[in-house]
């Protein structure tokens, strides 16, 4: 990221986050273009698939495509937006795959006996770090977030994968920081709200608003849901191309 000048702190129970955003100057963008996210040398050295990198990576440009779609044009090419995002993945904590095994095994024994759901254990847990900024064409950032959070054994399903929690964490992050463009505030104060319909169909796996966002496929919906439920790896139902480390 090119500046940290100016950020404010958010420390949450979950999220830790340091930002900033002009809604003054985004007043003015119409087009925005997302960048495919960029994974660091650290979280290269934490996570050694390249495969499993490209999949957290993917999946924050995807959220961050569809987020903003809510108020901007999502365009395909550089040259032709207002707003170029760029984010990169600073560090992957790795998931625990054989506790995160054992956590599902349990889970869903005791989901014969009983229709309350088990909380996953509480060890194992994976976390992610991603940084970000949105600049105008002429490279003045007028959004940017630094931003950490770690999985959650009450409502982060534990998947059989060393990304599973980054998996989930990542759509997260791409969902806050599309939110402070979208609004022009902080995302981490504001009542929750009901998405948009955009928003739900391409959750479900539908076609997004902007073809722009095909670059980084489609969500794998109700399908990618239940086997988040069952434990299964993302890489099992999210099948989309590689994005490159920096």
């Amino acid at each position: 990221m090119e500046s940290y000048d100016g950020l404010t702190s958010n420390r949450g129970r979950s999220t830790k986050a340091d930002f900033k955003v002009s809604l003054k100057e985004l007043g003015a963008i119409k087009t925005i273009y997302i960048e495919p996210t960029l994974v660091s040398g650290a979280a290269v050295h934490s996570i050694k698939k390249s495969s499993d990198r490209a999949l957290v990576a993917n999946v924050i440009s995807r959220a961050l495509c569809v987020g903003v779609s809510d108020r901007f044009e999502v365009v395909g090419r550089k040259e032709d937006a207002d707003l170029i995002v760029h984010a990169t993945i600073t560090q992957i904590v790795p998931t625990n795959a054989t506790m995160a095994g054992l956590s599902t095994a349990t889970s869903l024994g005791a989901s014969i006996f009983s229709p309350v759901p088990v909380p996953r254990l509480p060890m194992g847990l994976g976390g992610l770090s991603v940084e970000a900024e949105a600049k105008t064409r002429e490279g003045k950032q007028v959004g940017a977030m630094v931003w950490a959070k770690g999985a959650n054994f009450m409502t982060t399903s534990a998947r059989v994968s060393q990304i599973g929690d980054a998996y989930s964490l990542g759509a997260s992050f791409g969902g806050d920081f599309s939110k402070m463009l979208v609004t022009g505030k902080s995302p981490f104060k504001a009542l929750p709200k009901i998405p948009s319909g955009q928003r739900i169909k391409s959750g479900l796996g539908g076609k997004p608003r902007f073809p722009a966002c095909e670059n980084f496929g489609r969500s794998p919906g109700l399908i990618g849901l239940a086997a988040s439920q069952v434990g299964m790896p993302p890489s099992w139902t999210d099948k989309q191309r590689l994005a490159g480390d920096q």
